[in-house]
């Protein structure tokens, strides 16, 4: 029997399935299917122009940060990811590889990118000559191939894509410099785009990027206070270019190494949309990167004038650069009211036939429901501004419920009481491996971010003197 408070029946219910909604979600609105490969998705075209606007929105910021866009191989030797020791370590259990092509055995197994710092260090050994070549900034689209043993869509699948960018520079402290930049860059991007508020800060030794001297964070809450890592960015040191011989000759006359840093976010981001604000109708769209922005449900369609009326609307709001999509099929309005709302669309327009005598329209929020009327006349302009309130309440509504999701707790029981309410916990921490993973043991619970404004006294753990404050929570 379905919950009483469910309000679409072809999905569970939020509050006591959160797994099976977001999987029910995913599929009924048609985001994503299964592929025939164990672990991979099929992502459909609704949620493929969620990806599509993602990155034109990280286009346009990477590219004002000096980044351009290349292409890099998908095959990388095996020799190349052995020359990084750690690297190799960590990403082993992960990685897919070709013994066979052609019909013959490969005399050299090639590994499908796990990620390409390996290939692109290669490459960049060969374009670096000189301080004058520095910095190199590029970034590549493409796709990643990492064998998990435990899938779901958009969270965690054997195939995704991504992004990732990847510099290089004549001095320690330049490369330091841009991996907080980079950070900095997602999180003002997850803010003004995805409207999800985010914790940003260093990673632990344990959780920091394979073969990085630092990692920084960018951790999202989720519905059910669950932390879900949105993106990282890397700083290298030398590691990758001692590992790959990127040399350049100063304006000393010198040869010295360069310094490297590498960030990345995936269509994971679509997850952590969806799971950010998604509820018990289904999705919720940040209006930013929303396939459709509008829809406009013609009522009383068959009345002369009405369906005129709403293509007018459409073409207008199409010119003023909305995303809009007039429904027009044979569905009830009521259908096509709970179908809209279940894809997240942010803005409902109802025009019939006292719409049009008065002038106006009435418009619907998906984040609030609030209905307002507004003049025709004045439609494009005034849905421009409406959708930019959307996505600050949308923000705001998910910052509240994360500060207010936030807890302090000084013992490991704390911390196990802290996570079994949904909440990220804040703690002491001594630095020390094993309290780290006593964290893990006792509380099922992971360091996401150091916390680098506030300074617990003790270490939650040991009670000897914390060295760091660290958020800790259950993550995706």
């Amino acid at each position: 029997m379905a919950n009483k408070n469910q309000f679409v029946e072809q999905i569970a219910d939020i509050e006591t399935d959160f797994a099976q909604w977001y999987t029910d979600v995913v599929l009924k609105t048609k985001l994503v299917d299964y592929g025939p490969v164990k672990g991979t998705m099929v992502i459909r075209p609704y949620g493929y122009a969620i990806w599509e606007n993602i990155q034109r929105e990280f286009d346009r910021r990477f590219r004002e940060n000096g980044y351009e866009n290349a292409y890099f191989p998908l095959l990388i030797p095996m020799g190349f990811m052995t020359k990084e020791a750690e690297h190799v370590e960590g990403f082993a259990p992960e990685v897919a590889v070709v013994t066979h092509a052609g019909g013959e055995k490969l005399a050299e197994p090639l590994c499908i990118r796990p990620t390409s710092e390996t290939i692109i260090g290669t490459m960049y050994a060969k374009w670096t000559e000189s301080w004058r070549d520095l910095p190199v900034r590029m970034n590549q689209w493409a796709n990643v191939m990492r064998w998990e043993k435990t899938t779901r869509p958009f969270l965690r699948t054997s195939e995704f894509l991504w992004q990732e960018g990847h510099s290089v520079f004549a001095s320690e402290e330049e490369a330091e410099e841009e991996t907080q930049k980079m950070l900095a860059v997602y999180a003002e991007f997850a803010k003004t785009c995805l409207a999800m508020p985010v914790l940003t800060g260093k990673k632990t030794e344990k959780e920091k990027f394979a073969g990085a001297v630092a990692t920084y964070g960018m951790e999202a809450m989720m519905h059910d206070g669950k932390s879900l890592q949105s993106g990282t960015s890397h700083y290298l040191g030398q590691n990758f270019s001692k590992a790959f011989n990127i040399k350049f000759t100063d304006k000393d006359g010198t040869q010295k190494f360069g310094y490297t840093m590498s960030f990345g976010v995936s269509t994971r981001l679509i997850g952590a949309l969806i799971m950010t604000h998604g509820d018990a109708r289904g999705l919720v769209m940040p209006p930013v990167v929303a396939p459709v922005q509008v829809v406009i449900v013609p009522i009383a369609a068959k009345r002369e004038g009405v369906i005129e009326a709403c293509v007018r609307l459409k073409d207008r709001l199409t010119a003023a650069g909305v995303r809009v999509v007039l429904d027009d099929s044979d569905n009830s309005p009521g259908w096509k009211f709970n179908e809209w709302e279940m894809k997240g669309v942010p803005l409902r327009i109802e025009l019939g036939p006292r719409d049009l005598e008065a002038g106006k329209l009435l418009c619907a929020r998906r984040d609030n429901f609030e209905k307002t009327e507004m003049s025709l006349e004045n439609a494009a302009e005034e849905i421009q501004a409406l959708l930019k309130r959307v996505s600050e309440n949308m923000y705001e509504k998910a910052r509240e419920r994360m500060n207010t999701r936030i807890v302090t707790k000084d013992s490991l029981e704390g911390i196990l009481e802290g996570v079994n309410g949904g909440n990220f916990v804040r703690a002491g921490w001594c630095g020390c491996r094993a309290c780290e993973d006593k964290v893990k043991e006792f509380a099922q619970a992971t360091a996401r971010v150091m916390d680098g404004d506030h300074t617990e006294k003790v270490c939650a753990v040991c009670g000897k003197k914390s060295s760091a404050t660290v958020f800790f929570a259950r993550a995706y």
